[in-house]
């Protein structure tokens, strides 16, 4: 059942952030594309940039299959890594200066590999970025016992939000915003993204407690291995 058709008034202009990358090690990694957007309260995109990077490494024939980008074409096109880094961060940080939530699907993700990737490069870091709102970890939170995966493609779908070019950044990140928008549509959110960010801190760590002990008992980790929970950045990258 929806809870309310009016969108929280923090909600109706927001940022959003995506990265398409090398693969899934956020120390090790390195970005391909981002992107960065305003949406409005209709969802719409109002400001947006796109970047691609010369890594500076091979990018892996399985990473070239999920974004589309090869090594060859990002070394013909891509621009100087350092320079996008500095650039992402620098647009990240202007957003967070005007006020505005950063939406951010699996947020730990995307922020731990931009600081390290600012560490690399000698890029000033993004330092505890927040208010931000992932849409990943809300959706576990309030709709705990749902089956089945929980990526982008399959939430968006679960809250009617479209997705037509899925592991883009461009339309990851309009799509994370617009489920972010439908998230404070169907369910009691905070009254401010401010609130809602300490939330998440809380709801991430326990959702890494519990996918240790399931992950334990499957005998996927040994028992005194964890999953990092901490939120938006991990742990080894604070």
């Amino acid at each position: 059942m929806t809870h309310a058709a009016q969108l929280p008034s923090w909600i109706t202009r927001v940022g959003v952030f995506d990265l398409e990358t090398t693969g899934v090690d956020v120390t090790a990694d390195r970005i391909v594309t981002a992107h960065v957007g305003v949406l409005d309260a209709r969802g719409r995109e109002i400001a947006a940039r796109d970047w691609l990077a010369d890594p500076g490494v091979e990018i892996p024939e399985g990473a070239a299959a999920v974004h589309g980008i090869t090594t060859a074409h990002a070394r013909a096109h891509g621009r100087p890594a350092a320079e996008v880094v500095a650039e992402i961060t620098r647009a990240l940080r202007a957003l967070l200066a005007q006020g505005l939530p950063i939406v951010v699907y699996n947020a730990s993700y995307d922020f731990s590999l931009l600081a390290h990737e600012a560490r690399r490069h000698g890029v000033p870091e993004l330092v505890d970025p927040a208010p931000v709102i992932d849409p990943f970890v809300i959706d576990k939170a309030y709709d705990r016992y749902r089956p089945g995966k929980r990526t982008l493609e399959i939430v968006a779908a679960h809250y009617a939000v479209g997705l037509d070019a899925a592991h883009e950044a461009s339309a990851d990140a309009v799509a994370a915003g617009r489920v972010a928008q439908a998230l404070a549509r169907r369910f009691p959110l905070p009254d401010s993204p401010v609130e809602l960010h300490t939330r998440q801190i809380a709801w991430a760590r326990a959702q890494a407690s519990s996918l240790t002990e399931y992950f334990i008992r499957i005998g996927r980790l040994d028992p005194e291995q964890t999953v990092d929970g901490t939120w938006p950045v991990r742990g080894e990258s604070a």
